[in-house]
């Protein structure tokens, strides 16, 4: 069991030295509000020059160390497990994550649960202040942006006890940018109570693409001014919180049917569809103060006909970013080890022209010697200029500063507690998904389900591994939350790609039951889930489907008397399709994208606004 304590004398030593660099008091407000509730100690021309004097401190290898936001496996900063140490040694060269900061001097840590850094919030908490006094024990002192991807849906880094709120579409389905906005608010304050101060996240591409395996869920929806308001309402969440929001993949990753983790997508729009489609949600958040935005391994010929990807494409980067659409604020790239940004040049090249593109901070890059080693050359062979680098740096530093890092860049165990996965937030998470779940088919009424007319039920289907450390498997999950609502329910998981065996034994189970909920997970014209829906709807049980991502699965079912759809499986969405199916509450949620026919892609089969209530029994 880890220690909850923090050494104050530690904590204050290394506070007084980040106070001393910024010139300002010593915080009292939680970090968590401190961006937002502190006036700042100097006026901003006065804070600028003292930032830019703090760059001149700095020596080469420190400036480029400040370009970076690398990962680092282990759950402490200065004793993670043996097997995280080697696997330090291996991909980075270092120990610790203290030693990689005392050794590069990176700017920022980006937090993976497969990393091992997100075991529990104390442990977080206790991570990133071992990151902070690394950051604040360099000769010279800055203290670091830690950040993750803490989506929320099917992308999180922190599971529960944390609080897991429905993702993007699902808010997209609720329609409502005051539930958006919560969301959040929520989110962001657990992370700045962990020291998690900088979140990739919202997602402000435009899926317009059924296809998109990358992307999908992960998006608001397929209309550009919908999208656009919820990217706004998260960005004033985030930074409200005092989290910094980043808007990605900029210039749009919601038109591709290649996933730039393997690839390199091209996106085909002509640059009047790209401002008609893709543009509205970054200049949203642009004009919501968007703190950060990412970029994306994707090629976009009517942008920029090099075929360089966006990360690495000046025209893009600098030429629409900076000087149309006037974004003056932080610019990431998507991790450096992604194919999509690696297939065209060497990793030791890559860095250098994503800076010369306009970026300012590197992520993850594959091997950080070698690309740091590559700035570094870069730097002094004239193909950048130090001017370049103090740039970015000073843009990086400016978030720091607005995030209170210098007066402050400590959490505390107290914090954690009274902010992260507590009962308010929980049950707001609740609320907020009670309006998502999207009622797509209700055939003869058959929803709501009833305990005394269908007391009986089997739930089968597909058991993905939980996205974000919540409980699962899915069928699991839905079989409890229809027992704590008076059903009996069992679980039989089938997965994903079902055997013949497998659903034979799903038809058998089903005998005698009064209806059967089957978990469909983005269901394929081959896919043998199609089999398992039709075989249990030819034996006379109801069946009732449940989408537990992309929406488009009813297209490709026959013989399904109700389906709806929870665009995620976690916990809090899986919970509030129950309470739909079981008529606790009356589904509220309207499709946010199209959906086509399976038969004719060109037809669709139920259009954005879709959604039954149970005043509304049957297809429309």
């Amino acid at each position: 069991m880890h220690d909850r304590s923090l050494s104050r004398r530690t904590l204050l030593t290394a506070t007084a030295t980040a106070t001393a660099i910024a010139a300002g008091a010593v915080a009292t407000a939680s970090p968590a509000v401190a961006a937002a509730s502190q006036p700042s100690p100097f006026s901003r021309h006065s804070r600028h020059s003292r930032l830019k004097r703090l760059i001149d401190r700095m020596s080469l290898e420190e400036k480029i160390g400040q370009l970076f936001v690398m990962r680092v496996y282990g759950h402490s900063a200065t004793a993670p497990d043996q097997a995280d140490v080697e696997l330090n040694l291996k991909e980075i060269g270092v120990r610790t994550a203290a030693e990689l900061v005392a050794k590069y001097h990176v700017g920022g840590v980006i937090y993976f649960a497969w990393a091992h850094n997100t075991r529990d919030p104390h442990q977080i908490a206790e991570l990133s202040n071992g990151l902070q006094r690394a950051g604040l024990a360099q000769p010279t002192p800055v203290p670091l942006l830690i950040s993750t991807d803490q989506e929320h849906g099917i992308v999180a880094r922190i599971g529960q006890p944390a609080t897991l709120l429905p993702g993007a579409m699902a808010l997209g389905a609720g329609g409502s940018r005051g539930a958006a906005r919560k969301a959040a608010q929520i989110a962001g304050a657990e992370l700045a109570a962990m020291g998690v101060r900088q979140n990739y996240a919202p997602v402000a591409d435009v899926n317009v693409n059924p296809a998109n395996p990358v992307i999908g869920v992960r998006s608001f929806g397929a209309d550009p001014d919908a999208v656009a308001g919820m990217v706004a309402a998260q960005t004033r969440g985030y930074q409200s919180a005092g989290v910094a929001a980043t808007a990605k993949h900029f210039p749009g990753h919601g038109d591709t049917t290649v996933d730039s983790h393997t690839g390199i997508p091209v996106i085909t729009h002509t640059r009047r569809q790209w401002e008609e489609i893709d543009a509205p949600p970054f200049r949203a958040a642009i004009a919501a103060g968007i703190d950060s935005i990412m970029t994306a391994h994707i090629q976009f010929p009517a942008l920029d006909p090099s075929n360089d990807p966006a990360t690495l494409s000046r025209p893009i980067l600098t030429g629409i970013l900076r000087e149309e659409l006037g974004y003056d604020g932080v610019v990431v790239t998507d991790a450096l080890n992604m194919q999509g940004v690696r297939d065209k040049y060497g990793d030791h090249r890559v860095p250098v022209l994503a800076l010369k593109a306009g970026v300012d901070q590197l992520l993850n890059p594959p091997n950080l010697a070698v690309a740091w080693n590559g700035v570094l050359s870069a730097v002094k062979s004239g193909e950048l200029s130090v001017a370049r680098l103090d740039e970015s740096i000073l843009r990086i530093l400016r978030l720091k500063q607005r995030l209170g890092l210098f007066q402050d860049p400590f959490v505390s165990a107290r914090g954690v507690d009274r902010t992260v996965g507590i009962r308010p937030h929980l049950r707001a998470a609740d609320e907020i998904a009670d309006a998502t779940t999207t009622l797509l088919v209700n055939e003869d009424g058959l929803l709501p389900l009833s305990r005394r007319r269908e007391p009986n039920l089997l739930v089968v289907g597909a058991d993905p591994a939980s996205p974000t450390g919540s409980t699962g498997p899915p069928t699991a999950v839905l079989a409890e939350a229809f027992g704590e609502l008076g059903f009996a329910a069992e679980a039989l998981s089938t997965g994903t790609a079902p055997t013949a065996a497998t659903i034979a034994d799903a038809v058998r189970a089903a005998g005698g039951r009064d209806a059967v909920i089957v978990a469909t997970y983005n269901v394929t014209v081959a896919s043998s889930q199609r089999t398992l829906v039709t075989r249990l709807a030819a034996t006379g049980i109801p069946v009732v489907t449940l989408a537990i991502r992309n929406p488009y699965d009813i297209a490709q079912l026959t013989g399904v008397r109700a389906s709806l759809a929870a665009y995620c499986w976690t916990d809090v969405e899986l919970r509030a399709a129950a309470r739909a199916i079981a008529g606790h509450r009356s589904p509220g949620g309207r499709l946010p994208v199209p959906v086509q026919r399976a038969d004719d892609p060109t037809q669709v089969l139920y259009p954005i606004g879709h959604g039954l209530t149970y005043e509304e029994r049957t297809q429309p």
